[in-house]
């Protein structure tokens, strides 16, 4: 692996993240003249040229990239750009700690939606709007807007690819990795502006605050500029049901909606065995939610609905939003919450989490095992839809369920050892590698990370960062053969 080849992309790539804060910079100096402008000035100052001398005076022999230096590149990107990220945090002094501000930084970048801000509303107006935008660049990935921007990198734009977007997909768009980075990219622009407008115009939101909620809607994110969340809007059923129904378009296959267009029929849609399941997921979930608040929290069966249908969408999709303290509900809608934290949405979307694929292959893999317990002999392919599933993909779902279960027991050992409790030890795990962000206890809705050790955030960052790029990606990175250079 050659050490010069990922520098040269990566300065490129640090050049790009520099032309990303020039929108939060024009919002600070020319439409909310909040006095924050250094605030990204600076980063950009270092970004811009640095990113580009880098790239200028970092001679290769070649312009393509090895799996390893994909791996590699893939990674680093996000480590360095959240370093950068953090700077306007730090040089505003809305989270002068390093700790804060890289966790707030990587929190976006991997659409998580943990925060540290304890008075959000009252920060200014650019530094919540680079808050959320940093949610929306990392909800399709930095790595394919390179990919996309740049298709100079040949056949390492597919390592790339691979690397930031891994994982089972059931559905792919079957054209060459830089015409599906722009479709990609070109669908998100389109689905983002649509809810913009719907919220802008159908709801008569204000313009400030329907940009923060597309922008946090559209990556499955959750940071919004309201301390209250969404219950902020309770009293607007319709901006509430809009946003619902966008967090589980957002939960679906991207590739889906491609052939959504090509064939339009909407049909599509459910011959995919993975949608048929997500969908009778939340379905399942959100009636037991809604009766359990009408059964048990007396509520009225509107309010149960609009409130049980949102929060299921929201932490299926890993979105994150809030709109009551669930962590008051009765104790069988808290569970249901709890088990959606660990299912996520399906492959090829913004969502996080484990999965519903995976989840699918989990399940007939076992149920095959069940089977060759008391007839060995007997063949079953393993099947999802019309797809038989080849045994190297088993083996990598199976491994990474397991290396799922390992990190949640590695995390929860050592946040329990910082002097949390057991219910905030495990969920704030679950919830950083889920890319959930909310969860119970002390990290419950009603809450946030602030009162966690510096310690406890750097690691919490970095969890949300293999749970982005779902595991391999990073942990191969720990490997000794992985350092091999040239």
């Amino acid at each position: 692996m050659s050490i010069r080849v990922v520098v040269r992309y990566l300065g490129l790539i640090l050049a790009i993240f520099g032309a990303f804060l020039l929108f939060p910079l024009f919002w600070s100096a020319i439409v909310a003249r909040d006095g924050a402008y250094l605030s990204f000035v600076i980063p950009i100052v270092i970004a811009l040229p640095g990113g580009l001398l880098l790239f200028r005076y970092s001679p290769v022999e070649r312009r393509s990239l090895s799996r390893r230096e994909g791996l590699a590149l893939v990674t680093c990107t996000w480590l360095v750009g959240s370093m950068l990220g953090a700077l306007p945090y730090m040089i505003s002094g809305v989270l002068p700690a390093f700790a804060d501000a890289f966790f707030e930084t990587m929190s976006g970048f991997t659409t998580t939606g943990a925060t540290v801000l304890v008075t959000v509303g009252k920060q200014p107006e650019s530094i919540l709007l680079w808050r959320n935008y940093s949610q929306w660049i990392g909800g399709m990935g930095i790595i394919t807007f390179f990919v996309a921007l740049f298709p100079v990198l040949g056949i390492g734009a597919a390592r790339l690819f691979e690397a930031e977007m891994p994982g089972p997909q059931t559905e792919r768009l079957r054209t060459r990795m830089v015409d599906t980075a722009r479709a990609l990219w070109i669908l998100y622009l389109v689905l983002t502006t649509v809810l913009y407008v719907v919220l802008r115009v159908g709801a008569n939101v204000p313009v400030f605050d329907s940009l923060m909620v597309t922008l946090a809607t559209m990556p499955s994110g959750g940071f919004l500029h309201l301390h209250e969340s969404m219950s902020a809007y309770v009293d607007t059923p319709f901006v509430t049901s809009v946003v619902t129904l966008f967090m589980l378009m957002t939960g679906m296959n991207y590739a889906l909606y491609f052939a959504l267009l090509k064939r339009r029929r909407l049909g599509v849609l459910w011959e995919s065995r993975e949608v048929r399941a997500y969908l009778s997921i939340f379905v399942l979930a959100a009636v037991v939610v809604i009766l359990d608040l009408v059964t048990r929290a007396r509520l009225p069966f509107i309010e149960a609905l609009q409130l049980g249908t949102f929060q299921v969408a929201s932490i299926l999709t890993t979105t994150g939003f809030t709109i009551a303290d669930y962590d008051l509900w009765p104790h069988a809608s808290k569970a249901v919450l709890l088990g959606l934290m660990l299912v996520g949405g399906c492959a090829g979307s913004t969502a996080g989490g484990f999965k519903v694929i995976r989840l699918l292959v989990l399940a007939k893999f076992s149920f095959r095992n069940v089977v060759s317990s008391y007839s060995p002999r007997s063949v079953v392919p393993l099947r999802v839809g019309n797809d038989t599933v080849p045994e190297s993909m088993i083996s990598a779902v199976a491994g990474m369920g397991a290396l799922l279960a390992l990190l949640l027991l590695g995390g929860f050992l050592f946040m329990s050892a910082l002097g949390l409790d057991t219910v905030t030890a495990f969920v704030s795990v679950l919830a950083a590698v889920g890319i959930i962000g909310p969860g119970l206890g002390g990290v419950g809705p009603a809450q946030n990370y602030a009162f966690i050790p510096a310690a406890g955030k750097i690691v919490l960052s970095l969890l949300m960062l293999v749970g982005r790029l779902e595991f391999v990606t990073v942990l191969a990175l720990v490997s000794r053969s992985f350092w091999k250079w040239r």
